[in-house]
């Protein structure tokens, strides 16, 4: 048993140095040289001077480099900090200033934005690739000697701090400690059905939970993680079948991409012994139309950034037609209520907030007091925000968000942080962002826009993408003369939402 994130890989590196533990590209990565990477990597960041619960940000794109720099960062008691790519170089100065991170590693691709900020912030700068500026990542490493330095971190010490949206519109620093790892990563081996001779596939970003999340998973168990720099879906299928691969994790946009991906007929499939998708809404389409081609191995799963990921799931077995929408049961180790705006627990079918508590709740928010005295109640129960309702047989179904977060592709998107934007722009006077149905991305973003002087659709999309990530960016815009607002002056976001939700049986993912 591991008792924190660093052991995985000094257990592994002991006991089975010469097994393989990632496979990038044309490159083997044996567990042994994991562990030695890993040593070089905390030495080199120990001596620039960070330490015990220092932060380091990382900003690039699905590597190797990435678990140097989450087992190294463990291996001195620091903590990592994934920061999305996809963020605008503003977007990625507030998560970096936040967290009060001293080293970023950023990847080649990304100088440009810290090219623009970096003079902002008081860090070292080290580029997975070549550049003037700054030295580069490999050579960093390779100047170090490869020894562990020893820090023995406890549960409750911070090893991860994920951002995640805010419904203000700045992003929350999630804080993720050693117990939450490892009480969620020890406890889905078996659902996940992973063993030491599992061929795991990581192909969803490595920034996001349910990405670094499932890549844990797999290398806990001793596990082969064959990583995939981007999600392509030919990509995908030529990993499953050179690789042979048994367990990997999907998000339904990801599946229908697949499902429509010429090729996928001459896939062999047939060492798969699961698909796990979540993130997002699934239709019954696609996942009638997947497993139909890739058989009854379909695990669906429900969670957050917050509890370290899932905490329910939906067996292969269990996906019959009455149980569908249902995103399953929690896990022995998580307990599930549904309570009304009191904190009493509901009747069973009964909609209320989903509330869990488990050992796989965060610690809190990142200097955000507030926001966790919301969020996390003091008997521990963590406060979801999201509607739904239990049966008696204590399946979970969500119904709807009492938070208004938009999930799109599998990327929160908090309508505040849209909506901020787009009243600067002078022909806005009032705005509305929503979330609407969408075949490939299960939400799509909309903004419904009272206009003061002619302005387009397009000019108000471009006019945002100055400031906001693409994944954030309105796909479509309506205008309207007024937007309907209670007696009290609240907008009534259900209103807009429910001509685009009537047809769904879920409005949530």
């Amino acid at each position: 048993m591991f008792h924190n994130l660093a052991d995985i890989v000094r257990s592994h590196g002991r006991n089975r140095p010469d097994a393989p533990a990632l496979i990038v590209g044309d490159r083997t990565v044996s567990y042994r040289e994991l562990d030695e990477r890993s040593n070089r990597t905390a030495q080199a960041f120990s001596r620039t001077g960070v330490g015990p619960g220092d932060r380091v940000a990382f900003v690039e794109r699905n590597g190797i480099e990435f678990f140097d720099v989450a087992f190294g960062s463990a291996k001195l008691g620091a903590v990592a900090v994934p920061v999305n790519w996809r963020l605008t170089a503003p977007e990625m100065r507030h998560v970096i200033a936040d967290c009060g991170a001293s080293v970023v590693v950023v990847g080649q691709e990304f100088t440009d934005h810290l090219d623009v900020i970096a003079d902002e912030l008081d860090v070292e700068v080290v580029v997975i690739g070549n550049h003037s500026r700054w030295p580069d990542f490999e050579g960093w490493l390779a100047a170090q000697p490869s020894v562990d330095p020893g820090v023995v971190t406890g549960p409750d010490d911070l090893v991860f701090l994920m951002y995640t949206s805010g419904t203000t519109g700045a992003p929350k620093g999630v804080m993720l400690s050693n117990a939450n790892v490892v009480c969620k990563t020890a406890g889905v081996g078996g659902p996940w059905k992973f063993d030491a001779d599992s061929v795991s596939l990581a192909v969803m970003p490595l920034f996001h939970m349910a990405g670094f999340g499932w890549a844990l998973a797999g290398l806990w168990e001793g596990a082969v993680t064959v990583v995939l720099r981007d999600v392509d879906p030919g990509a995908i299928l030529d990993a499953v079948a050179r690789h042979r691969v048994t367990n990997m994790l999907l998000v339904p946009a990801v599946i229908q991409f697949l499902l429509d991906t010429p090729g996928l007929d001459d896939t062999d499939l047939s060492r798969l012994r699961i698909v796990v998708y979540g993130a997002s809404p699934i239709t019954d389409d696609v996942l009638m139309r997947g497993i139909d081609r890739f058989g009854g191995i379909f695990a669906q799963v429900y969670g957050m950034t917050e509890s370290t990921g899932s905490v329910t799931q939906l067996d292969g077995d269990e996906h019959l037609p009455q149980l569908l929408r249902s995103c399953g049961r929690p896990y022995p180790w998580v307990q599930i209520r549904v309570v009304d705006p009191t904190g009493r627990d509901v009747a069973p079918g009964t909609v209320g907030e989903v509330w869990t508590r488990s050992d796989q709740n965060m610690l809190g928010y990142w200097n955000n007091p507030e926001a966790t005295a919301a969020t996390l109640t003091p008997d521990g129960w963590l406060r979801t925000g999201d509607a739904g309702y239990l049966d008696r047989d204590g399946y979970l179904y969500l119904h709807d968000r009492i938070k208004d977060m938009i999930v799109s592709g599998a990327e929160n998107v908090y309508p505040a942080e849209v909506e901020n934007v787009l009243m600067t722009h002078p022909a806005v006077t009032d705005v509305a962002v929503i979330g609407i149905p969408d075949t490939r991305w299960g939400e799509a973003v909309k903004a419904v826009v009272v206009a003061g002087a002619p302005v387009t659709e397009a000019e108000l999309i471009a006019f945002a993408r100055e400031q906001l990530a693409g994944f954030k960016l309105p796909k479509s815009v309506d205008f309207v003369d007024a937007l309907p607002r209670n007696p009290s002056g609240k907008l009534l976001k259900r209103q807009l939402r429910e001509p685009y939700w009537t047809d769904e049986d879920r409005h949530i993912g």
